[in-house]
């Protein structure tokens, strides 16, 4: 999934990530009073997970341009989840083979690691051919594209949509090779805000 699962350690009240998650609905009862405690609570600066700092992810998990994936995301998507338990969610939760496992990933953090982050989501003549360098380069990568229906859709997309979405599918590819690693080697901090695989 393609939003922040927590917020930075500071902010947590709660003693791990599932509290915090089963908690969340009752502590903001929307988007804006999400961000607003947020803000409130960090005197106004926009603190970064130290996942987001390692991984280089552009935003805070409230910042303006994402405050409402956010919350939505946990609100609406994870808490649910969780409650029921239904899934797990890694580096949080402990692994169940019964039940399927859910990520968190983030396309221009990728990008970053790929040293592939152009504009790319846009009309201009650049931002096609930017689209069309990132394909190239994640077929060397691995991730190749054979159809040209396909093809065709993600260099037309201008928003950058259906190119986020094979970024985010070869992000969590490449990340199934390093699961059960990290699981024996993953800091605390991760355990408590969360963890973007790139």
């Amino acid at each position: 999934m393609d939003f922040p699962f927590g917020l930075p350690a500071p902010l947590v009240q709660e003693d791990s990530w599932e509290s915090f998650v089963l908690s969340f609905t009752n502590r903001f009862s929307h988007p804006e009073e999400f961000k607003e405690k947020c803000f409130s609570a960090a005197n106004n600066k926009e603190l970064q997970r130290t996942t987001d700092k390692d991984q280089h992810t552009p935003f805070s998990p409230y910042n303006l341009r994402l405050y409402r994936q956010t919350y939505h995301g946990i609100h609406d998507l994870i808490n649910p989840l969780v409650r029921e338990n239904l899934v797990y969610f890694l580096p949080m939760q402990t692994p169940s083979p019964d039940k399927a496992l859910i990520i968190e990933i983030c396309p221009a953090a990728t990008l970053k690691k790929e040293k592939l982050y152009f504009r790319y989501k846009g009309t201009d003549r650049m931002h096609y051919y930017n689209r069309l360098l990132i394909l190239k380069r994640l077929k060397k990568a691995g991730l190749g594209i054979t159809q040209l229906d396909l093809r065709s859709k993600i260099l037309k997309d201008t928003k950058g949509d259906t190119l986020d979405s094979l970024i985010a599918t070869f992000a969590a590819f490449r990340a199934l090779d390093n699961l059960v690693p990290f699981e024996y080697a993953q800091k605390d901090d991760y355990k408590k805000e969360g963890y973007v695989y790139t």
